[in-house]
């Protein structure tokens, strides 16, 4: 991510000027698109960017109040991050049941679908991450999702570098594809209780296979 502060800085990209594509910007910062997306992911909660779909990326002015994320990620390990987790997406799972709108539904349903066919772990990354961050946003509770994205972020660096997932894609038995499932269809249900449980089997899941992995 400093890589990528730092080209703004240098290249003088002021607010509402737009970044390259991400594949033009990537292979100018020598970065794979999974590093520059997770680079942006972190600029765009530290306030220094907006990106829109179909529009592209924007610098913005930072608020003075800025949050370091590079400073909460140094000081945040995988566990500690997983227990962010636990505490808040198993709520916004069971608020999705409430308020998510049938458009959202539709939508976590083809994510669910889509994540199975991963055929890397990047793009698996890629859509957990859609899948999860419209989870958080079908709760219906704009400062609710605002701090899913924070945590969402710091946990895409602190927790995926934890995990030795070697160079193939999900194996078509990997537990969190039924686990997503029974999370959908629990919100299509409109089950908050089910939602909920679904939600903290899923992150214990993920718990267990990092202790594996040490």
């Amino acid at each position: 991510m400093d890589a990528v502060r730092h080209w703004i800085t240098q290249n003088d990209h002021e607010a509402g000027s737009r970044l390259p594509p991400e594949r033009t910007l990537a292979a100018t910062l020598n970065l794979s698109r999974p590093e520059l997306r997770k680079a942006l992911a972190v600029l765009e909660n530290e306030g220094r960017i907006n990106r829109y779909v179909g529009r592209g990326t924007f610098v913005i002015n930072p608020p003075s109040t800025l949050i370091s994320m590079t400073d909460l990620i140094d000081r945040t390990g995988p566990h500690d991050a997983m227990m962010a987790r636990i505490a808040l997406e198993p709520e916004l799972a069971q608020l999705a049941a409430l308020h998510a709108t049938p458009q959202q539904i539709s939508r976590a349903i083809a994510l669910a679908t889509e994540i199975r066919g991963a055929p890397t772990w990047d793009e698996y990354e890629r859509l957990d991450h859609a899948l999860h961050d419209l989870i958080a946003q079908s709760a219906g509770n704009v400062l609710l999702h605002e701090l899913h994205k924070i945590m969402n972020a710091v946990r895409q660096v602190v927790v995926w570098r934890q995990l030795s997932l070697g160079v193939q894609g999900p194996p078509p038995d990997y537990h969190s594809f039924d686990e997503h499932d029974a999370i959908v269809t629990a919100i299509a249900k409109r089950d908050r209780a089910g939602a909920k449980s679904a939600m903290r089997t899923h992150l214990k899941s993920t718990i267990n296979a990092m202790t594996a992995e040490v």
